[in-house]
């Protein structure tokens, strides 16, 4: 991921989804359950920041990460907050743990970008990746926000392992969204913008529903696909 003559194309949506409360919830508890118990001996990466969402929920818990994020407004506004804004071509840093949310269908080479990953890590740190879900899904909010693909959960696998990293979890989740998106796809608008008050109401009333549901439906479908990856002490 580099910072040349990028710009992200979805603020609005970006903005809609700083709002989903129990949604970004767990994606940072999920974070938070890889950290080693002594998380501040941890150095931690965002990649793909964004406005710094998620960082600023785990610097709520006392883990303060680095961030990578190639739009250069969004890089002003992480500075702004405080945080550390990384460029791995100069920086050659090593991370005990990096988090990159809705980032890999943004970039053309996925593969290129899971090596890059794979390279941050320190031997035996953890990378913890989460992606939009299964192409019968993709919808006019993929194609606004600049998205390549959505994914297979054993196609994410095959990614990673590709790039040297050993999968030890993979799952699909929130299996209520994948009927929410199905009907976004047949009734949304056609523009891609995503109603607050509706992401809201989502957020509130199913989401937690389908955090419990996908206990039972990970291995088969999802709105997303969840995969934690490690990098072996020997590379």
């Amino acid at each position: 991921m580099t910072t040349s003559d990028f710009a992200y194309t979805g603020c609005d949506n970006l903005e809609a989804m700083a709002e989903a409360v129990n949604y970004n919830t767990f994606l940072v508890d999920t974070v938070d359950r890889h950290l080693d118990p002594d998380a501040s001996e941890v150095r931690v990466l965002d990649f793909g920041a964004g406005s710094g969402t998620y960082a600023d929920l785990l610097a709520e818990r006392r883990i303060t990460p680095e961030c990578l994020e190639p739009d250069e407004d969004l890089r002003e506004i992480l500075r702004a907050k405080g945080y550390r804004v990384v460029d791995p071509d100069r920086d050659g840093e090593r991370y005990g743990l990096i988090y990159t949310f809705n980032v890999l269908e943004h970039i053309k080479n996925d593969q290129a970008a899971s090596e890059q990953l794979a390279a941050l890590l320190r031997p035996g740190g953890t990378l913890v990746v989460y992606v939009p879900a299964l192409e019968m899904l993709f919808t006019a909010m993929d194609t606004k926000v600049g998205h390549y693909r959505r994914y297979r959960r054993t196609q994410l696998n095959r990614i990673l392992r590709n790039a040297g990293l050993d999968i030890v979890e993979s799952r699909y989740c929130d299996p209520l969204g994948f009927f929410a998106t199905l009907a976004y796809k047949a009734l949304g608008p056609d523009d891609g913008t995503l109603n607050p008050r509706s992401l809201k109401l989502y957020d509130r009333a199913l989401f937690p529903v389908s955090r419990a549901l996908q206990l039972l439906t990970s291995k088969f479908f999802g709105k997303n696909v969840l995969v934690v990856a490690t990098k072996s002490g020997a590379r």
